[in-house]
């Protein structure tokens, strides 16, 4: 299976970024847009697992303690030589210390972190193929609107399905944050 960690948007920012996809996408516009159902805040992707890094991956998570995180959005952007439009997620402590705090607890079922930098986004569209629909779309954006702010009270294990027309994720546990004292950070 196909695993990654993240956190589910709330419905005011749903409604928000599917208003956007409404105002920007195109017939035959050279995109994959994302289905609504897969917007979310990607904690840690962790790719193939096995049924033993499952369970270690489940009991590992089952201890992080967080309080809930505050999520605002904070634009919209493009990842060029990925071929990426995206919304911004604004980096705040409490959302650093979660992912820290994740990739903690999944670095003991054998997962590493990524190499660069946290760049904590929504995917909102993708290139087709070999056509550049991001040249199109660029100029149409124009300026993000003033996305709701929400608190997250919860991050999820999502199953990854990919498929031709975009993957779709099933959640397969979730992790409640609560008001008690946050773990200390782990050195990563």
């Amino acid at each position: 299976m196909r695993l990654f960690i993240g956190i589910p948007m709330s419905p005011a920012v749903l409604d928000q970024l599917a208003a956007v996809r409404a105002r920007l996408e195109r017939p035959n516009d050279g995109l994959r847009w994302s289905a609504s159902e897969a917007w979310h805040i990607t904690l840690q992707f962790l790719g193939t697992t096995t049924p033993a890094q499952y369970e270690c991956v489940l009991s590992h998570l089952r201890a992080v303690h967080s309080r809930p995180v505050p999520i605002q959005l904070d634009g919209l952007g493009f990842f060029e030589r990925s071929g990426v439009f995206w919304a911004g997620i604004r980096i705040l402590p409490e959302l650093i210390t979660l992912q820290k705090l994740v990739v903690a607890a999944t670095s003991e079922c054998g997962f590493e972190p990524e190499d660069r930098a946290y760049h904590p986004h929504i995917t909102l569209a993708r290139n087709r193929g070999r056509e550049n629909g991001m040249r199109t779309l660029k100029p149409r954006v124009g300026r993000a609107p003033e996305f709701a702010g929400f608190t997250a009270h919860e991050f999820l294990l999502y199953e990854s399905f990919p498929n031709a027309q975009g993957p779709r994720y099933q959640r397969r546990a979730r992790f409640e944050m609560d008001a008690r004292p946050t773990n200390p950070i782990p050195r990563c």
